[in-house]
């Protein structure tokens, strides 16, 4: 194993858990109408429920990025959860053009989706 590569997987591992957890659990926690007026403008136009499986599935974005390499356990699904991560992102900035939210993209969804792809290409790399 390449100890460069797992030190990149895990850093950027603990930055996007540190980003998803965050917006996860403030997209579960939070009602509709908070959340909007926190500034997520985009949010007016999605369903209550749609905002918090939203946010379970960040959660459990960081949970896949994590727990299959801790543990031994199918660590190929890390990889994997990085892919969802991306495809997360995918689906953000369309919503945010959509919005009118451009500026979002280069400030959090591009870097986020950039990561999320490092983390895919790299957990492959280690773990498959």
């Amino acid at each position: 194993m390449n100890i460069a590569l797992t030190i990149i997987y895990w850093v950027l591992a603990a930055y996007l858990a540190f980003i998803y957890l965050a917006g996860g659990w403030a997209k579960v926690s939070k009602k509709k109408d908070d959340y909007v007026a926190s500034g997520m403008g985009w949010a007016k136009d999605v369903s209550p429920a749609g905002i918090r499986t939203l946010g379970v599935l960040e959660i459990a974005g960081v949970l896949g990025l994590v727990l299959p390499p801790v543990t031994h356990i199918a660590p190929v699904l890390a990889p994997i959860a990085a892919i969802g991560l991306v495809i997360v992102q995918i689906g953000a900035i369309t919503v945010h053009v959509r919005a009118g939210q451009k500026s979002m993209l280069g400030k959090v969804n591009v870097p986020l989706l950039i990561a999320a792809a490092l983390e895919a290409i790299i957990g492959f790399i280690i773990w498959v």
